[in-house]
C-alpha cells in the first residue's frame, strides 16, 4: 500500500486535473489473537507502528518482549507475538479504544495512569541547534511534498544528526513509527521533533520512551506543557525561522 493516491479534481480556475492526496487507512493492532486498538494511519512502517504504539502504551517494556510482528490476513491488521513468559497486563489490554487521525488518547486520567508505570526523565543531555534538525527534518518530508497533509517526526542525538524520519496523516502515529523503529533497532533518541504542534499524547509517548527533548514546529498545548513539567522533559514550540520558545527544561538546550 502506498503512503499517497491520485484522485481527479476540478480546478478553480483550471477545470480538470489530478490531484494527490494521503492515504488514511485503520491499521487494527493485535497481540497474540486479541485486539488492542485500532488506528487511522497512513500506510507504511507499519511494524514499527504497533511497536512505538505498544511501547508507548505501557503494554511491553523492552524490544525483547516481541517475538515477531507481521501483517495478518490482510495489509490493515498486524499481529504482534510476544516472547514466551512475557506477563501482559490484562486490564491495559482491555483499555481498547479507537485512535482518530488527529488525536489519539489524552485527557487529565491518562496522566494519573502514566504515574502508575513510569518516573520523570532524568537526563543531562544538551542538544544543539533544534532549527537546523528543523529544516533536516523538512528535508525527509517526502509525502508531505506531495500531499500536503502528512505529519513528520524525526529523531535526532544530541549533536543532530537524523537518526529516524516517519510520516503519518496522524502526528501520534508518525511519533509511534519513530520510537518503534529505536526500541526494534535498539537506539535511543536525545531528541524528538515534530512537523505540528505539539500534543499531551505525543509527550506521553517521548516520556515513556525516555526521550529528554521535544521540539515542535506549531504551538504545544497546555496539557502538554503540565506533562512536560511534571516529567522533566524540555518542550520546546514555534520552531521556525530560526526562532522558537521553551516551555521547560531549558538547561538542556545549548
Amino acid at each position: 500500500m502506498e503512503p499517497t493516491s491520485r484522485v481527479p479534481i476540478v480546478r478553480v480556475p483550471g477545470g480538470a486535473a489530478d490531484d494527490v492526496v494521503a492515504v488514511e487507512e485503520p491499521l487494527e493492532i493485535r497481540v497474540a489473537d486479541k485486539p488492542v486498538a485500532v488506528t487511522m494511519r497512513t500506510p507504511g512502517d507499519d511494524e514499527d507502528l504497533a511497536a512505538g504504539f505498544l511501547l508507548t502504551e505501557g503494554i511491553i517494556q523492552t524490544a525483547s518482549d516481541i517475538e515477531s510482528i507481521r501483517h495478518w490476513g490482510s495489509p490493515n491488521v498486524v499481529r504482534v507475538s510476544l516472547r514466551e513468559g512475557v506477563r501482559l497486563d490484562y486490564a491495559r489490554l482491555q483499555r481498547n479504544f479507537y485512535a482518530t487521525s488527529s488525536c489519539g488518547i489524552c485527557g487529565k486520567s491518562s496522566i494519573d495512569a502514566l504515574r502508575v508505570f513510569t518516573t520523570p526523565v532524568e537526563s543531562d543531555v544538551r542538544v544543539g541547534d533544534l532549527s537546523e534538525m528543523a529544516a533536516s527534518l523538512r528535508l525527509q518530508q517526502k509525502s508531505f511534498d506531495a500531499t500536503g497533509a502528512i505529519h513528520g517526526a524525526g529523531a535526532f542525538n544530541a549533536e543532530g544528526a537524523v537518526l529516524r524520519v516517519r510520516e503519518d496523516i496522524g502526528r501520534h502515529n508518525a511519533v509511534d513509527k519513530v520510537l518503534g523503529s529505536l526500541l526494534r533497532a535498539g537506539e535511543r533518541a536525545d531528541v524528538l521533533l515534530i512537523s505540528g504542534r505539539a500534543s499531551f499524547e505525543v509527550v506521553q509517548k517521548c516520556v515513556v520512551a525516555r526521550v529528554p527533548v521535544i521540539a515542535a514546529v506549531g504551538a504545544p498545548s497546555s496539557l502538554a506543557v503540565e506533562l512536560a513539567r511534571e516529567y522533566n522533559v524540555t518542550l520546546a514550540g514555534f520552531l521556525r525561522d530560526g526562532r522558537f520558545n521553551i516551555y521547560c527544561g531549558a538547561q538542556r538546550i545549548r
